[in-house]
């Protein structure tokens, strides 16, 4: 088991409880993985270090006004998941997205069974509509994370549509993070805060906002 004490803090209900509710989804994660790709099965020995705490640790990057998350490539569930659990019975909504109907079928189980505030698009993120989230809000989000989806250049192509100008993305990187945004900048300029990770010596967390393309003129 974990230790969760780094983020105690930020729980909206007792450590006990949310506890429960990662252990269930652990549970569920690896009875899934058994027949479904959801996380590498070279890591799923270490399911917690490797995957509940490396995405709990976006917890104390994010803001008490940030109550609208997405999650791109959900997969596994991966950060979106963790982080639903442990703001369970909060404000903060969650949206996930991901295009393969099996890992679907995973992320609404652990929704349903666990009484989330989530709800999951089956589709890619060029067929979303942001409008018919499970709060009919606007079209942008506060956060949005993803977790080992793509390269940076191509995942802020993807992630642009639903920035507004008070959006960040916070989205796990690893060694090669540097190159990634340099890359990223031939077509994008953005601020970026870079953390490192506190479960990973080659990972960080990667802060983006105020994201626009650049013009071509």
């Amino acid at each position: 088991m974990g230790d969760l004490t780094p983020y105690v803090g930020a729980f909206v209900r007792s450590e006990a409880e949310v506890r429960r509710d990662l252990e269930s989804f652990s549970v569920l994660l690896r009875k899934w993985n058994a027949v479904q790709n959801l996380v590498s099965r070279e890591t799923e020995n270490a399911l917690w270090s490797r995957h509940i705490l490396d995405s709990l640790q976006v917890l104390s990057l994010l803001r008490g006004t940030e109550q609208r998350l997405l999650d791109v490539g959900s997969g596994g569930g991966l950060p979106a998941l963790p982080l639903a659990i442990a703001l369970k019975g909060g404000p903060a909504r969650f949206t996930l997205v991901e295009p393969i109907g099996k890992k679907v079928a995973f992320l609404r189980q652990v929704i349903r069974e666990l009484g989330l505030s989530a709800d999951v698009h089956a589709g890619r993120t060029d067929s979303f509509d942001s409008r018919e989230t499970l709060d009919g809000g606007a079209a942008t989000f506060d956060v949005i994370t993803s977790r080992a989806l793509a390269a940076l250049p191509l995942l802020l192509e993807l992630i642009h549509p639903f920035f507004g100008p008070e959006t960040r993305a916070i989205l796990h990187k690893g060694r090669d993070h540097a190159v990634e945004v340099e890359e990223s900048r031939l077509a994008w300029d953005f601020d970026v805060v870079i953390t490192r990770s506190a479960t990973d010596e080659a990972g960080v967390l990667l802060q983006i906002s105020n994201l626009r393309r650049k013009s071509t003129r």
